[in-house]
């Protein structure tokens, strides 16, 4: 009798327990599963380009996630290696992020059939005009704008003033190549290696940054007309080698060997050189290498260009996108996130003053822009002085190769007349 009721009681005991264990089993998902977590809990995967903010983009996001339950997993890939490539390998593998960047029409193309419809954000609706025009197809709104970029010559303010040179004088060419020789000529009482570290191991620096300025007006200034041509003339050609020719021939050498780590940090940030090609994104790494030369020592020319002066190039470098293919839960959270970064004020205090944004959205007290880099730059936009990015709009591809030709031209292996030809060429090939 007493071995029926020990029985009768492990029965129960085990009942018991599977009950418990079945309870812990369905309850005890932390958000692996998107969208179908213990209280309907949501995660997200972001997977996105720029390295210099990303742990200030996990720390707002720690912020979101204190504050609505949503997980937000973040990965930034950047800082040399190929965002886009990496981005295609994801989606490749099936590890498909929720919220990943597109830099353009260029890119969007590419990605085309995961993009969502975002017209409907918030974030959208509060966006400056024009700058979502790169990602709008059909009347759909495909991207967000992170913010807004500017670049130039960045220069030392105290070099600048030792040899006796105004920054505001320098307006063409021929007054940046003045300014040079002179920098040269005092080397060694300005206490500098060189004028430039001109970081030519780099093709984005090359391809992207600088040839931009000198291609930019013969596509308008617009990035979707550089898109949809077939064709490029390199109207502004001999400019765009002029150019280069200057920065290299008064660089830190070898220049093909500078990548841009070295560019920024070991050169420009610890006083070694006066300029450098670059923009505002290289202001938290120089802060944090020396914030009182930061905040009170830099400051940003435009790169030369006839017929416009004193402009820079100004655009958006990327757009979020959210993944079509995730979870229709995962979807909504995905935006309700990028409203929440762009219009509350935990975010809009996040964008301008952690990650040292310029806001590319309206509502925002633009007089707390961060740093000096960034309110020249805002400046020059609010003021219309700027020249357009129709990088964006390289065929896919076309940038390494053009990249890759004009270091064979800095490295006496290709001719300046075969770095237009053949690229051109392959722009035309890569349209096809």
């Amino acid at each position: 009798m007493k071995t029926k009721k020990l029985i009768a009681k492990m029965a129960v005991l085990l009942t018991i327990c599977g009950l418990l264990f079945a309870g812990c089993s369905s309850g005890g998902n932390d958000g692996g599963d998107k969208g179908t977590a213990k209280k309907d809990k949501v995660t997200i995967d972001i997977f996105q380009g720029k390295v210099e903010f990303n742990q200030q983009f996990k720390d707002l996001a720690k912020k979101y996630e204190d504050e609505t339950g949503v997980k937000i997993n973040i990965t930034s890939v950047g800082g040399g290696t190929d965002y886009l490539g990496s981005l295609k390998s994801q989606f490749s593998s099936g590890d498909e992020p929720d919220i990943f960047s597109v830099a353009g029409p260029s890119d969007a193309e590419q990605m085309d059939k995961y993009l969502s419809d975002l017209s409907d954000t918030k974030a959208a609706k509060a966006a400056l005009e024009g700058t979502l025009s790169a990602v709008t197809k059909d009347g759909k709104v495909r991207g967000l704008p992170f913010n807004q970029e500017g670049y130039g010559f960045i220069y030392n303010k105290t070099v600048f003033e030792k040899a006796g040179i105004n920054p505001d004088d320098i307006v063409s060419y021929n007054d940046l190549e003045n300014a040079v020789k002179t920098l040269d000529s005092k080397k060694d009482e300005l206490g500098i290696k060189a004028v430039f570290a001109l970081a030519a191991k780099e093709k984005w620096v090359l391809a992207n940054h600088l040839a931009n300025v000198y291609f930019a007006p013969e596509f308008d200034h617009d990035v979707l007309k550089a898109y949809e041509s077939d064709t490029i003339k390199f109207d502004r050609g001999s400019e765009l080698q002029k150019m280069l020719d200057l920065q290299n021939k008064y660089s830190i050498q070898p220049s093909l060997s500078l990548d841009y780590s070295q560019q920024v940090e070991e050169y420009f940030s610890l006083e070694q050189v006066a300029m450098i090609q670059q923009g505002n994104w290289v202001y938290p790494t120089i802060s944090e290498m020396d914030a009182d030369f930061a905040e009170k020592n830099i400051g940003i020319l435009p790169i030369p260009l006839e017929g416009y002066e004193s402009r820079l190039p100004v655009g958006i470098p990327n757009y979020w996108a959210v993944n079509k293919n995730s979870d229709e839960k995962v979807v909504k959270a995905a935006k309700d996130f990028l409203d929440w970064l762009y219009t509350s004020d935990t975010g809009k205090d996040a964008v301008l003053n952690d990650f040292k944004f310029i806001p590319a959205y309206e509502g925002y007290d633009t007089s707390k822009i961060a740093d000096p880099l960034s309110r020249s730059i805002y400046e020059y936009a609010s003021d219309g002085k700027t020249i357009g990015w129709v990088f964006l709009g390289y065929p896919p591809g076309w940038s390494d190769e053009l990249g890759a030709n004009m270091q064979k031209y800095l490295d006496g292996k290709m001719s300046w007349d075969d770095v237009e030809s053949d690229s051109t060429k392959k722009w035309e090939a890569d349209r096809k």
